[in-house]
């Protein structure tokens, strides 16, 4: 980046104020949003009444209360490191000419998609902040915080900012490869399906045998869903906590320099037509 820091700092406090205007459509886009949410808590009261067991797991136990919360809690996470639109963006603009702007202009184009996002996920928990606070108080039945203490809550905060980071440069990667792939869409639908499934959205990875659940969790994809909900409800800890984060730390500075790669390299043969 060649930016001068305030320029970046301008940049998003204008896409902060063009996000902001958009603050109804934010609001009304999370309510909709929760909606499944009721079924999905109906289905694991099933689950959990139809297996006659009080705690489901292999490499750690979960009760009803704790999946509940930890499908909550998954909805802070995917809301801090879900990038949609990014790689496709990327992809379009490599595709379309518009790329070339950035090359014209003073500014980096992944360091100005980083600030516009930061921008955009201010203004979307900001806006989002008063339904969630809704919906978990309705659902503080179903959260026992008396494990929680100052290094938890400030292990599970790191967590979510790096799945942010981590987010980031994953979907730069995708969008990259627009440099050699005429349309990155299908790979796209590709990859979010199986993170989907595999980053922990729809159950805990502890439910899995130890083999999957141990190899899923080494994946970058459970530190965008499954590990800093697992840090809130104490399921990670001590030795395990500190190599988790240093393990999502290492994911976030080898996505970060595959993309400045992916880009640059993919800047040698980028013809600049269109836009």
């Amino acid at each position: 980046m060649n930016l001068p820091l305030s320029k970046y700092w301008r940049i998003f406090r204008v896409s902060l104020i063009e996000r902001m205007v958009y603050r109804g459509d934010f609001l009304l886009g999370t309510l909709f949003r929760f909606l499944p949410m009721v079924t999905t808590i109906l289905l694991w009261h099933a689950i959990y009444a139809g297996s006659g067991k009080t705690e489901l797991g292999s490499t750690a136990q979960y009760n009803l209360d704790q999946m509940v919360s930890y499908l909550l809690l998954v909805h802070i996470s995917r809301m801090f490191s879900s990038m949609p639109g990014l790689a496709g963006g990327i992809a379009r603009s490599i595709r379309d000419g518009s790329l070339k702007k950035y090359l014209l202009q003073p500014i980096d184009m992944l360091g100005y998609l980083l600030t516009y996002r930061l921008a955009h996920k201010t203004a979307y928990i900001v806006t989002a902040a008063l339904p969630y606070g809704i919906l978990f108080f309705l659902c503080s039945g179903y959260f026992h915080l008396g494990h929680l203490d100052a290094v938890t809550v400030l292990a599970y905060i790191v967590s979510l900012l790096l799945a942010f980071v981590l987010g980031f440069y994953f979907e730069s990667c995708i969008g990259c490869l627009g440099f050699w792939i005429l349309e990155v869409t299908s790979l796209l639908y590709v990859v979010n399906t199986l993170n989907f499934f595999v980053s922990g959205h729809m159950f805990p990875l502890d439910l899995l045998s130890p083999f999957w659940a141990t190899l899923l969790k080494s994946l970058p994809f459970s530190y965008l869903a499954y590990f800093p909900a697992a840090v809130f409800l104490g399921q990670v800890r001590g030795e395990a906590l500190i190599w988790g984060l240093a393990v999502e730390v290492a994911w976030c500075v080898t996505f970060f320099i595959l993309s400045r790669t992916l880009y640059r390299i993919g800047l040698h043969r980028y013809s600049a037509f269109g836009g």
